[in-house]
């Protein structure tokens, strides 16, 4: 690890911190700012854009961090950068053709992808000595790595062919505050015209968990999702390997891809065959570990250590990390909360401190709340702008109004302070809600989040609390990528945040990691004899995380959220045309004549539109008009058709406004109450129509999404 002589980087003076940029311009990118060694501010792209997994060019990123530090890049010692294609060694003033911040003529280091994973595991991680593991979908191609120390090779690269093998897996031990390479393992880019071929290296762990993402849910960034829906599989359905595990190598058996013949084209194909791609996301889990945990064993052996530092888009598998604290060797473990590519501008900028600038380590306080706050003018300017939609109250104690509406069973979205750095919300930027009440996994999924039923929340706990009630034996989770079982006796009372084999993946919380949110969780004690809270990102499916009070308030208004905590107030939706209403929790089952309904929070639009023939193109002569209604959660317009006049259609649905009964809407539109009815459960299953209670009565709620029991549907 070179850094070339002939670059001077600007000595600042000692009345004014030292200040490192480092940015990452893969996909996922960010940038991060440290200051005399430490962490002020890191923001990902796709906070700014609104463009999930938004990546490539650092302008916006980057006029964030130096606008909301106040200082300008004449301020900056070091910049320090990575990105995957190229190394920039045509200058630094453009990327992809959109202009930088940067100029040509300013100094600036480009490291290698997994080097930049590995200082950004290391250098927050709290250890002075530690191990350090990479394992991803792909680095950069071994020509342009700059950390392959003498006989770290874990095998050869073919002559002249340096361009084609990239990054896998890597391995480093720390040594004064830097990192020494042990072993590094490269791959061939994946072979065109293989069956699920993925879009990264042709033999990474990582790549075959996004070719199976693909093949279950047609998109290559759900590899989440493919955790989520493992527990609900069996093992025994498949019995070939996916990798061949040798000489510290993990190879993946590319013959064995051809198996899989019957990728979901979509949602409603997922469903029908639910059981069949439950098995794979289970069989494609238990293969992951299996591998995963023969590389790192393989390494532990190559250099042990007490301490692993851990980091890389596989790293996100917190299934596979609660295997490795118990089975790998290593008695502690740090993983990056942010553990793929957004990590990579962390690396950048330790880097740049601890090998460029080669100054002293500085320990990290660990937390991730990285983004900047923003003013109270400004929260006060956004809560003005949604007018009389809203209810505001400025509590003298926000923890305990807030608990009470929890405890209430109240869905809550919690803004406060600088955002979470990471995938995962942490109690800045957090839905809340009763981990145990009826039902609420089930609203939150269909009306809040519009994402797959099967999907599951993690709870938030008090961490001299968790072991209480998850089986965690002590260990801390403070980043929410670790998964420990429920303890039995708790599972009833803890429903909504257990997922389908017993497990949670858990997010422990002391008063030091967050104190606002810490005492959250001691009021909601208080009031149920529970320290935990249901806790999601403040989102939806397909959007980034929410950054502004602009962006948190638009989104509490458009999905079926209780209240809001912004800040120092405590916000309600008005609805004076549901007086004592609330709006129901799930879909009703079995709507009756007395049954309020209103229009689908899953419903984004509803329009008439022409269908004409050919021979009336011209005078519209002969069209047929449709109802078509697009949805929050799918892409594309749906078709309606129903057993009554387009006419009686439209005006059910203009009286479906929360003030009507059925039997009052029926008389209207002069239907008989039972067709309606009819008609009704139709619209509720399908999500087009949701309901509130009347005269005080709980809507009756359906049971869950997905049967707990695989008898409950034949195996295909």
């Amino acid at each position: 690890m070179v850094v070339p002589d002939r670059m001077c980087y600007k000595t600042q003076m000692k009345d004014s911190p030292v200040y490192v940029l480092g940015t990452g311009l893969s996909h996922d990118s960010s940038v991060c700012l440290l200051a005399d060694g430490e962490i002020v501010l890191a923001i990902e792209k796709e906070r700014l854009t609104r463009r999930k997994h938004d990546g490539g060019n650092d302008q916006i990123a980057m006029e964030y961090v130096l606008d909301r530090a106040g200082i300008t890049l004449d301020d900056v010692a070091v910049v320090v950068q990575n990105e995957n294609f190229g190394m920039f060694r045509h200058g630094n003033s453009n990327y992809r053709g959109q202009p930088r911040l940067l100029t040509d003529a300013r100094p600036v280091v480009t490291i290698s992808h997994h080097l930049a994973h590995a200082y950004s595991a290391f250098g927050p991680s709290g250890f002075d000595q530690a191990a350090v593991l990479v394992v991803d979908g792909c680095g950069n191609a071994y020509e342009d790595c700059i950390d392959i120390a003498p006989g770290s090779l874990v095998s050869s690269i073919p002559c002249g062919l340096e361009h084609l093998y990239y990054e896998k897996d890597s391995y480093y031990t720390s040594e004064n505050g830097r990192l020494l390479t042990v072993a590094k393992d490269f791959s061939p880019w994946g072979a065109q015209g293989w069956s699920l071929s993925p879009p990264t290296t042709m033999h990474s762990i990582g790549g075959v968990y996004q070719a199976m993402s693909h093949y279950v849910f047609g998109d290559f960034s759900d590899s989440g999702k493919l955790m989520g829906l493992a527990p609900y599989g069996e093992h025994g359905r498949f019995d070939f390997p996916l990798f061949q595990l040798r000489d510290g190598r993990v190879l993946v058996c590319r013959e064995n891809f051809s198996k899989f013949t019957s990728p979901a084209r979509s949602r409603t194909a997922l469903k029908s065959n639910f059981l069949y791609y439950a098995d794979v996301a289970r069989y494609v889990q238990s293969e992951i570990e299996r591998a995963l945990l023969y590389l790192v064993r393989d390494r532990f052996e190559r250099s042990p250590s007490r301490n692993l530092a851990y980091a890389g888009g596989v790293a996100l598998n917190a299934v596979a990390n609660s295997r490795l604290i118990h089975e790998a060797g290593f008695e502690r473990l740090f993983i990056q909360p942010a553990a793929g590519d957004n990590g990579l501008a962390i690396g950048c900028a330790y880097y740049g401190w601890l090998q460029v600038l080669k100054k002293e380590r500085v320990r990290s306080s660990g937390t991730t709340y990285l983004g900047a706050s923003y003013p109270s003018d400004r929260v006060r300017q956004a809560i003005a702008e949604a007018g009389n939609r809203i209810s505001v109250e400025q509590s003298p104690d926000v923890a305990a109004r807030a608990a009470q509406l929890l405890a209430d069973g109240k869905v809550l979205a919690w803004y406060r302070g600088g955002a979470e750095f990471g995938p995962r919300a942490l109690g800045h930027r957090s839905i809340l809600a009763d981990p145990g009440l009826r039902g609420m996994k089930d609203h939150i999924n269909a009306n809040i989040k519009f994402r797959e039923d099967f999907r599951p929340f993690a709870p938030s706990v008090i961490a001299s609390e968790a072991n209480r009630y998850f089986d965690c034996a002590g260990h801390d989770s403070p980043y929410m990528i670790l998964v420990f079982s429920v303890r039995q006796e708790y599972r009833d009372r803890l429903a909504n945040v257990v997922h389908e084999d017993g497990s949670s993946r858990l997010h422990t919380v002391t008063s030091e990691s967050e104190p606002m949110y810490f005492r959250l969780l001691q009021e909601f004690k208080k009031l149920t004899d529970v320290p935990v809270l249901l806790n999601t990102s403040l989102n939806k499916r397909g959007m980034p995380i929410v950054e502004t009070p602009e962006e948190a308030l638009s989104f509490f208004l458009d999905c079926a959220l209780d209240a809001m905590v912004l800040e120092d107030f405590v916000i309600t939706k008005s609805r004076p045309d549901l007086g004592s209403r609330e709006r129901v929790r799930g879909l009703v089952e079995l709507p009756s004549a007395s049954d309020v309904p209103l229009i689908g929070m899953r419903v984004a639009s509803m329009a008439l539109t022409y269908r004409l023939s050919h021979e009336a193109w011209d005078e519209m002569a002969g069209s047929t008009k449709e109802l078509v209604i697009g949805f929050n959660d799918t892409t594309g317009m749906q078709k309606l058709q129903l057993p009554h006049p387009l006419q009686t259609v439209m005006r059910i649905f203009e009286l479906c406004d929360g003030s009507n009964t059925y039997s009052h809407i029926a008389s209207q539109v002069e239907l008989n109450v039972n067709a309606l009815l009819q008609t009704a459960r139709s619209l509720c299953q399908r999500g087009i129509l949701d309901h509130a209670a009347a005269n005080g009565n709980p809507p009756r709620l359906p049971g869950p999404g997905l049967p707990s029991a695989r008898s409950a549907r034949p195996r295909p």
